[in-house]
This record gives C-alpha cells, sequence and structure tokens, in this order.
C-alpha cells in the first residue's frame, strides 16, 4: 500500500521485537485463511482482491472499526484523517515493501490461491471483487 508520502506512523507493516534478543522481525497482515477481518465487518467493506489480498473498499467502509478489534494479529488499521480501515494490499502483488527492504528481511512469495473461508467467501467476495489498485489505500 504506497501512500506518496512518508508516514511511519501510517505504515502496514510493524516490526516485533524478540525479548531478550537484539533481534526484530517485520509483518504485516498474512492475509490469513481465517479472515476475521472481513468476517466481521458487518457492511462487506472487505473483499478479495485478484491477487488474493483482502481489501478495504474506500467506499463501502463505514470507519465502524470492527474489524481492527477482530483481527488478532493487529495488522488492521484505522485512518484518522479518512475515518476509513486500511490494510496491506499486497500492492496488486507486487509488494513495494519487498523492493525496498535493504536486507531483503521482507519476502513475497506467490502461492497457490486458497480456499479463503469456502462457501462464505464466495457469497461474500460473488461480484464483489475488485480490480488490483481500486477502490483500496
Amino acid at each position: 500500500m504506497q501512500t506518496g508520502s512518508f508516514q511511519p506512523a501510517k505504515s502496514v507493516i510493524r516490526v516485533a521485537p524478540f525479548e531478550g534478543h537484539t533481534s526484530y522481525a517485520p509483518y504485516t497482515c498474512f492475509q490469513c485463511a481465517e479472515g476475521w477481518c472481513m468476517t466481521a465487518c458487518p457492511v462487506g467493506a472487505i473483499v478479495i482482491s485478484p491477487v488474493g489480498a483482502k481489501v478495504v473498499v474506500d467506499d463501502q467502509c463505514v470507519g465502524c472499526k470492527l474489524c481492527t478489534i477482530a483481527c488478532p494479529y493487529g495488522t488492521m488499521f484505522y485512518n484518522p484523517d479518512t475515518l476509513k480501515a486500511f490494510k496491506c494490499n499486497l500492492c496488486g502483488g507486487d509488494p513495494a515493501c519487498a523492493h525496498a527492504c535493504p536486507t531483503q528481511a521482507i519476502l513475497y512469495e506467490e502461492g497457490e490461491p486458497a480456499d479463503w473461508l469456502g462457501d462464505f467467501a464466495e457469497t461474500r467476495g460473488a461480484g464483489t471483487l475488485i480490480a488490483a489498485g481500486n477502490g483500496s489505500h
């Protein structure tokens, strides 16, 4: 998710310290199979993009923050400027963070598309899949 400005507080990448070690690990949305953010959204504003990322559709998001509460990894965020939720959208399948990371601590590897929540995802995403880069932060 590129915003065109340097705003570390609004980054979708977090860095976790390993207690007792001088080691840190970056992490962002895992695009988890459970999709807690997607199932918690009362208006269906989180859909699955063609690259398999769960993305927030700004026009549908009402800013209720339920998705931020539902995400057990803390990788769903709320922007107080736009009053909308936002998260990693995999930059349309070509994540800028993986290219920019000087130590290659961030890797993007394509895998086989998963059955994201089976029938639920099929009904939730039916007709609402969006083109990469459109309708998301």
